[in-house]
């Protein structure tokens, strides 16, 4: 059964300027580009980032009349801040689990409350809501490749349930939300993105790749490598979020959106060695707890629905992320934030996880 909610009367913003977007998490990796997008396409944009696991250099060159930063955290966030809002997205969620494995705590609480938070305000101003899900919530899936009707195989008290269970309450509350209250909402869960400004020292398998290869450093596989994700570059799912948040579309998912190409660790990792001509030799080590074999999206909802799907094939955009992180390089910051991360006492670097704040 496919899972397409449709909004009846209630998808309008009656007293906002559909003109304003608020991003939650815009300081992110996928919050950056998300603000430059929605700026490129005159809206006026307000990004609230409380900067626990974002950077400022992502968001510098907005140097924009239309674009306001609230420096704070989303639970604290009022409706009289955003009351010109028409449309609220939430990017608000450390995406790396070396991060949310740090903070369990602030994790789970910005999934949860974070998300309560919004949709209340959401509610007050007559909002639309876009809500950053993620894979994660199919957690160690007994179906492949994964639909939106699949309900998950999630472990509710590992290492990973801060970030997972997070998740799927976040959903719930979109729902309610919906059916209490009549809120619009849009729910997608996001696969493996990638692309120019991940932070390079929070442990994902794209930038620990492309960094070490840069730096001629053994390549670090976890588990045998037979393991396979499926990597969408950043622009095709920008692209995907705006489609959804479109004024003239009335599905709210959720929506799988993701690139359905399945390729393993290993493969990727010497595709990464032989675009930067590395003499990085890749070196196994065991797998962390919870990590799932396989992940691939089914995306003919999305196809169906929205008339997306991404355009950018693996090693265009490999070439384009590799190029940002030797600019980084060069400038000396790269090398710097990951050896930062490897001190905050990550003692893996997990290779799952959809790229979303």
């Amino acid at each position: 059964m496919r899972s397409s909610h449709k909004l009846n009367g209630n998808d309008s913003s009656h007293g906002a300027s559909m003109n304003t977007a608020v991003v939650a998490g815009g300081a992110g990796f996928l919050g950056s580009h998300l603000c430059e997008k929605l700026l490129e396409q005159g809206h006026a944009v307000i990004c609230v980032d409380n900067f626990a696991t974002s950077d400022r250099d992502n968001i510098g060159h907005l140097q924009h009349k239309a674009f306001q930063l609230l420096d704070q955290d989303i639970v604290n966030l009022t409706h009289e801040q955003v009351s010109e809002a028409g449309k609220i997205f939430n990017l608000a969620c450390p995406a790396s689990p070396v991060r949310y494995q740090i903070s369990p705590l602030e994790t789970l609480n910005t999934s949860v409350r974070g998300m309560d938070s919004l949709l209340s305000i959401a509610r007050k101003i007559k909002a639309r809501v876009f809500q950053a899900s993620t894979s994660e919530v199919y957690g160690h899936p007994t179906v492949h490749p994964q639909t939106e009707s699949y309900w998950g195989y999630v472990n509710p008290i590992g290492p990973r349930a801060c970030y997972d269970e997070g998740k799927r309450c976040a959903e719930t509350l979109c729902f309610i939300y919906r059916e209490e209250f009549g809120v619009p909402v849009r729910v997608a869960r996001i696969f493996n993105t990638y692309g120019p400004r991940m932070d390079p020292s929070d442990g994902r398998v794209v930038v620990n790749f492309i960094v070490q290869a840069l730096r001629n450093e053994p390549i670090t596989v976890y588990g045998d490598g037979t393991q396979t994700r499926s990597f969408c570059y950043v622009d095709d799912l920008i692209e995907g979020i705006l489609l959804m948040m479109s004024d003239d579309n009335d599905c709210t998912g959720p929506i799988n959106l993701g690139n359905p190409v399945e390729v393993t660790v290993c493969e990727l990792a010497q595709h990464i060695v032989d675009l930067t001509s590395s003499r990085s030799r890749i070196v196994l080590r065991p797998l962390p707890t919870d990590d799932p074999p396989r992940r691939r999206p089914d995306i003919s909802f999305a196809r169906e629905a929205l008339g997306w799907q991404p355009h950018t094939d693996l090693e265009t955009g490999l070439t384009r992320t590799i190029a940002y992180f030797e600019s980084k390089l060069r400038q000396g910051k790269s090398i710097l934030g990951h050896e930062r991360g490897k001190q905050r006492g990550s003692s893996h670097q997990p290779l799952a996880g959809a790229d979303v704040a």
